[in-house]
């Protein structure tokens, strides 16, 4: 049972470091100003398209509404990869 515990922790813990959390209450806001492009739909979720930062946490970017945007499942996968290399050079630049 312990050691289950410690592996949920380290899956959480691991995948928090990989993609930021979006504040909740943030994203509801962002969606009742921008409904979803798919649907019109001001809440839940939108086939097709995720909710994004437009500058990275990494960069000083604000968890907030005003930093959101709507993108393409597409556009998505490619600005991972971006932010993926973005990121970890501000990481290893902010180290030193």
């Amino acid at each position: 049972m312990l050691a289950l515990l410690a592996a949920a922790i380290l899956v959480v813990a691991g995948s928090a470091e990989a993609a930021p959390q979006r504040s909740k209450a943030a994203v509801a806001a962002f969606k009742r100003a921008n409904p979803c492009p798919a649907t019109d739909a001001a809440a839940g979720s939108c086939p097709g398209y995720v909710v994004r930062y437009v500058e990275p946490p990494c960069a000083e970017g604000e968890d907030a509404a005003s930093n959101m945007q709507w993108q393409t499942l597409a556009e998505a996968r490619d600005k991972d990869s971006w932010e993926r290399q973005y990121c970890r050079f501000h990481r290893q630049r902010a180290a030193q």
